[in-house]
């Protein structure tokens, strides 16, 4: 099965929920009218479903593959690279002046989501190629912005993220790579990166790989780790291709899914030296690449959703078309599975998700896009507060989220889901790097719990159950039965994520052990609460616009059920989790290292 985009929720979430009037509104953001959003979001959901999701599947079965150095991308690549590239699908949400579309990063998201939802590992390179140009926008010199963001924004060249080394996971402190100075403002760097997305293929003339590495007179750990600019072909001051630079790939993974996606090991230096310039100062390279690093994060959340929704499409078609058995409250013969009501409850489970994050994930767009555009500096700064705050949420929720609805959606195949052929298991088995790459979900909830909720006391996880308690209070002025359970299991969620950023807060330095015991339940919680927020926020307008009549009346009622469901199925797990959180850290350790 292919991909259609859910062009019509996309739509509703963009106007109704993260405001794309408000965002339009905005300084350098004034082409972003409505009319413009959608005409952008209907050409990307035709060119991703014709040309993009076709080759998904195919390239599973015939994925990307070595030999003497080179890596041959899956059939039909680079040929949908090089459509993808010439429509300007790779500079949505980058500036103008450097050939990009300059729209805002909320139009940019679901152009994001469809993508990754037509081909996951296709899309790949444009995400790394995103969060190189992101980089150099901050930290690059004007040479630098001019020599390399027009060619990756072109799709002529892209762009990869060195960090990981075979002795330096996660541990960037371990970071080896040298870079040694040659007195002419170059470095030639040696060392070892493993993990490279399209760190080697054939779909562009040039690869620009930004490294981490180490001078030699560098401080030791993380202080001590320095950006550079190290492409695969030497760039001449013309912008033309030079020398191939001493940078070559030994090997690609093979891996248990993206395996479209060649995962390079790259060896730098074995000839003399790779050639490259320096990001910025010395030692702040770690600081620069936290900005790819998050625009990359946002985007892996991203992925979760545009996964998670192909995933639920594909087990909606098969479930009607798959007939087995008779209904539970008897018939005449075997019906479509879509009947059976466990079957419904996990379609619904599906949805519900998917939804929700899709909703949380574009609020957060806008958010980013106030940060950086309203003329006001106070919100500024408290658009950026809040986003931050969901970046670890959005991409380890989301992710976490995509690999439960891409697991339910083998179960609802049956052992169907489990024979290759039908494309469930391959969802499944892409779903599984999302939680893992840009930093686990453990390590975003690290990110959660230190620099997004104890270095402020709580103060801006307070302000959003703030908001989340406005909502359940409007839930009071809406008619009806599903208003009142969403708005009672809502303020319910939200008093139980109060209380565990309470205990964070006040066990963040006695108990800290304790307090990361709890770290990823504590994600969790945020994403079910916050993501319930916006599915409760989404009844109230669907709810409303049926009072009145406006619009797609079987669009609504669908919006307010899943809602429902999200509720009584979703925000009533909070209260657990926040036992686990508050009162369950020792059995998570009550076991000597000895013991295991």
């Amino acid at each position: 099965m292919s991909y259609n985009a859910p062009l019509k929720d996309m739509l509703f979430v963009l106007n109704e929920l993260a405001n794309l009037s408000a965002i339009h509104q905005l300084p350098g953001c004034e082409d972003a009218t409505p009319d413009t959003a959608q005409a952008v979001l209907e050409e990307n959901a035709k060119f991703c479903g014709e040309v993009v999701a076709p080759l998904n599947h195919p390239a599973d079965k015939e994925p990307s593959f070595w030999h003497d150095g080179e890596v041959t991308t899956s059939k039909g690549f680079k040929e949908a690279f090089r459509a993808f590239a010439d429509a300007g699908w790779q500079g949505v949400q980058h500036p103008a002046e450097y050939g990009g579309q300059g729209l805002p990063k909320l139009v940019a998201t679901p152009c994001i989501e469809m993508l990754h939802g037509a081909n996951l590992a296709f899309a790949l390179v444009a995400l790394l190629t995103d969060g190189a140009v992101e980089a150099l926008l901050t930290a690059g010199t004007e040479a630098q912005k001019a020599r390399y963001i027009g060619p990756l924004l072109a799709g002529r060249w892209t762009g990869t993220m060195n960090l990981t080394e075979p002795q330096a996971g996660s541990d960037l402190a371990a970071v080896r790579t040298r870079a040694v100075p040659q007195g002419d403002g170059t470095y030639k760097v040696f060392g070892t990166k493993i993990f490279i997305t399209y760190g080697e293929h054939d779909m562009a003339e040039n690869i620009i790989h930004l490294v981490l590495a180490r001078t030699p007179d560098a401080p030791p750990g993380v202080k001590g780790i320095s950006l550079f600019i190290v492409p695969k072909f030497l760039v001449d001051d013309d912008g033309s291709l030079g020398a191939r630079n001493d940078v070559h790939c030994v090997s690609i993974e093979h891996k248990l899914g993206i395996k479209a996606s060649p995962t390079a090991v790259l060896q730098f230096g074995d000839h003399g030296g790779a050639i490259g310039t320096l990001v910025g100062e010395e030692n702040r390279g770690l600081e620069y690449m936290f900005i790819m690093m998050n625009a990359a994060r946002f985007g892996v959340g991203m992925q979760g959703v545009g996964l998670a929704e192909r995933a639920y499409q594909q087990a909606v078609a098969f479930a009607k078309e798959r007939v087995q058995s008779r209904a539970v409250e008897g018939s005449s013969g075997p019906v479509a599975i879509i009947h059976h009501p466990d079957v419904r409850r996990m379609l619904m489970s599906m949805r519900a998700q998917t939804e929700g994050a899709r909703a949380l994930a574009y609020v957060g767009a806008a958010l980013s896009d106030l940060a950086h555009h309203h003329p006001d500096e106070a919100e500024r700064k408290s658009s950026l507060a809040v986003y931050e705050y969901l970046v670890p949420v959005i991409k380890g929720w989301s992710t976490e989220m995509a690999e439960n609805v891409a697991r339910d959606g083998v179960q609802v195949h049956g052992g169907m889901g489990f024979i290759e052929e039908t494309g469930a298991a391959q969802h499944y088995r892409d779903a599984k790097i999302l939680t893992i790459y840009e930093g686990t979900t453990a390590i975003q909830a690290n990110d959660l719990v230190g620099r997004k909720t104890v270095r402020d006391g709580g103060a801006v996880a307070k302000s959003i159950l703030a908001q989340v308690r406005a909502t359940a209070a409007e839930l009071g002025d809406v008619p009806g039965a599903d208003a009142a359970a969403i708005r009672a299991q809502l303020a319910r969620g939200a008093d139980a994520l109060e209380a565990v950023v309470d205990f964070v807060v006040a066990n963040a330095r006695t108990d800290v052990r304790a307090v990361f015991a709890g770290s990823v339940t504590y994600l969790k919680l945020a994403g079910i609460v916050l993501g319930g927020w916006q599915m409760a926020r989404a009844a109230i307008v669907a709810q409303r616009k049926l009072e009145a009549g406006d619009g797609d009346s079987a669009f609504y009622r669908a919006k307010v059920a899943t809602a429902r469901f999200f509720a009584d199925h979703l925000l009533a797990q909070a209260d657990g989790m926040r036992h686990a959180i508050v009162d369950g850290s020792a059995g998570v350790l009550a076991l000597d290292v000895e013991q295991f």
